[in-house]
């Protein structure tokens, strides 16, 4: 490709709501250009790593004996409506009409589809297992699309999906799967970790996402250094340290006047934050048809040192939409906003029975005599303790893991840090197979539901994790495997005879008119620019090598060669070209390692 002819340019300055470098680097290299807030355009350059990427993922995808389909970005309401996800995702989905007054799912994820296609395709034993996969647009209306491609409304993603007899033969194939992850992100010089994961609005049993520790992530990861153990925030198990048993005291109230928060009332009665109660209030809404049911008070009780995990409180009362209750909802229960406790209330025993529905983290039974409120202004009630004085409809784990909590399986501390999620696994069981009445016929005649898997990769976001991770101050490092090009080829001066040896070598490498059968991909940087902006632009894409033609390199014996990553630069014969360029290749150093930045000091 020649740079006079190529659709796009790139930027000297990057927009200045560009905040992430892949935002900044991806816009200036011109890889993309933005449409509309979480919309952007793929240019040619920026398209030609896309397809890399997606070489990647079907040649991986294909080694697991995978096939390669595609299914529509828009699907029938009716879909959505049988396995629920129509009501329970929420605004997220794209609800379209069309001319005739038929309702149409824009596709976030394409679940319902395949269930309705194995459904039909699906007859006996005989038709599994089988694993197909696409990559096609997904489209999610994102409140808040942020960081480029890492976050936006329309996207490409590869997803795979298993169909299997039974449990044992997803859980035989779900190891496999994870295996062929760890490939791919390993082929695109990604050091992602897989941890275990909430399964969110997919549902199922079981799932494991892969998360790139970095700064730029939206999620949290918290793991152990010392077993291993590593989970996405909104999974993640912590061990509660064991405390002294006390002498049980009386509930007894106390003023406490202009205390505002946990800290203040601690401080005040004068006992650590672990030795008070909190109390969060939440409205429940549970979409049933196309009528939102009126919302329930949910009451939630954890300790007052810890956060409530909203992610697992949804998941322990099946779904719904949470939003902060208002004053007036939590004194229609009959308690005090800020000074409340489930302690003289009427607690509802079970989900349906009558009173206020109480959850209770499982930390209140870790300690005792605890401050809580006495549901009334500007006092509380010190020596509470559970189950003695109130009870609760559920006790459960809904505290948030933090960072200095003690892990779950070795006791030792937990870390907590940033990450970009790359890829998601899910074991979905029957959930989908039940809900559209996806069935076979087993040996014995008998019908069974077909047991399904889901795993999803995101093309634009693995692309910006690359970027993220592959720069330095000049631009961006490509790892060969998804350069847009190999070769960035350029000229230094007008000398014909310059132009000449580039014309000839650009003719070698990409093989016309004579082909020599390089297989290598060359950027040929004809214009009438400056060095400073020919060199500028090479390191600004980022292609792996850069072969440079003067007047200098011919009267040294031949052309310059340097590797993107590195600072050195050698003069080879253009016969030796070819070979030297795969040497190169096969020698990529990603910045910041030790031997680059070796090489790069030398």
């Amino acid at each position: 490709m020649r740079m006079s002819q190529l659709f796009g340019r790139t930027l000297r300055e990057p927009p200045s709501d560009a905040e992430l470098v892949s935002h900044r680097l991806a816009l200036r290299a011109g890889l993309v250009r933005f449409l509309g807030a979480g919309l952007y355009s793929y240019l040619p350059l920026g398209w030609r790593v896309a397809r890399k990427i997606e070489t990647i993922l079907r040649q991986e995808m294909d080694a697991l004996g995978a096939q390669e389909m595609l299914m529509p970005v828009m699907h029938p309401a009716e879909l959505w409506r049988a396995t629920g996800r129509w009501y329970s995702v929420g605004p997220a989905l794209m609800r379209v009409r069309d001319r005739s007054g038929r309702d149409y799912a824009l596709a976030m994820t394409h679940e319902e589809v395949i269930a309705e296609l194995a459904r039909r395709e699906v007859r006996s034993y005989r038709d599994l297992p089988r694993v197909v996969y696409h990559i096609q647009t997904k489209v999610r209306d994102e409140p808040r699309p942020r960081g480029g491609l890492l976050r936006v409304r329309e996207f490409r993603m590869k997803d795979a999906y298993s169909l299997d007899a039974d449990g044992d033969g997803l859980d035989a194939f779900y190891p496999r799967i994870l295996t062929a992850y760890e490939r791919i992100f390993a082929r695109c010089d990604l050091r992602a970790i897989p941890v275990e994961a909430d399964t969110g609005m997919m549902g199922g049993a079981d799932s494991h996402e892969f998360m790139l520790p970095h700064p730029a992530g939206e999620d949290t990861l918290i793991r152990c250094t010392a077993c291993g153990y590593a989970a996405n925030a909104e999974r993640a198990e912590f061990r509660l340290p064991e405390v002294e048993p006390q002498l049980l005291e009386e509930p007894r109230p106390i003023a406490t006047p202009d205390c505002a928060t946990i800290a203040d009332v601690a401080t005040f009665v004068g006992v650590p934050t672990s030795q008070t109660m909190k109390a969060v209030f939440y409205a429940r809404a549970e979409k049933a048809g196309d009528k939102k049911q009126e919302a329930e008070l949910v009451f939630v009780v954890v300790r007052g040192d810890l956060e409530v995990n909203e992610t697992k409180l949804r998941n322990l009362l099946g779904g719904g939409e949470l939003r902060p209750a208002t004053n007036d909802e939590i004194r229609t229960a009959g308690a005090e906003p800020g000074y409340a406790s489930p302690v003289g209330l009427r607690v509802r025993e079970t989900r349906d029975g009558q009173g206020v529905l109480v959850v209770a983290d499982r930390s209140i039974e870790v300690g005792s005599n605890f401050v809580a409120g006495a549901n009334r202004p500007g006092y509380h009630l010190t020596g509470v303790n559970y189950p003695r004085d109130f009870t609760v409809t559920l006790l459960a784990d809904v505290a948030q893991a933090q960072a200095g909590h003690l892990c779950a399986h070795c006791g030792q501390t937990l870390v907590a840090e940033a990450a970009i999620e790359l890829g998601h696994c899910f074991k979905l069981g029957t959930r989908y197979s039940d809900a559209v009445g996806v069935t076979y016929l087993d040996q014995e005649g008998h019908e069974r539901p077909v047991v399904m898997g889901s795993y999803g990769i995101g093309v634009g976001r693995l692309m910006a994790a690359v970027i993220e991770t592959h720069y330095d101050e000049h631009g961006i490092v490509w790892p060969p495997a998804l350069a847009p090009f190999d070769v960035h080829l350029l000229t230094l001066g007008t000398d014909e005879a310059v132009q000449a040896q580039a014309e000839e070598i650009y003719a070698d490498l990409t093989g016309f008119p004579k082909p020599v059968r390089s297989g290598l991909e060359v950027l040929y940087d004809d214009r009438e620019e400056s060095a400073g902006v020919k060199f500028a632009d090479a390191d600004l894409i980022g292609c792996p090598a850069r072969v440079t033609v003067s007047r200098r390199s011919l009267e040294a014996g031949g052309v310059e060669l340097k590797a993107r990553w590195a600072q050195e630069r050698r003069v080879v014969t253009p016969e030796s070209l070819v070979e030297e360029v795969g040497r190169m290749l096969g020698d990529f150093q990603p910045p910041g390692t030790p031997s680059a930045s070796a090489t790069m000091r030398s």
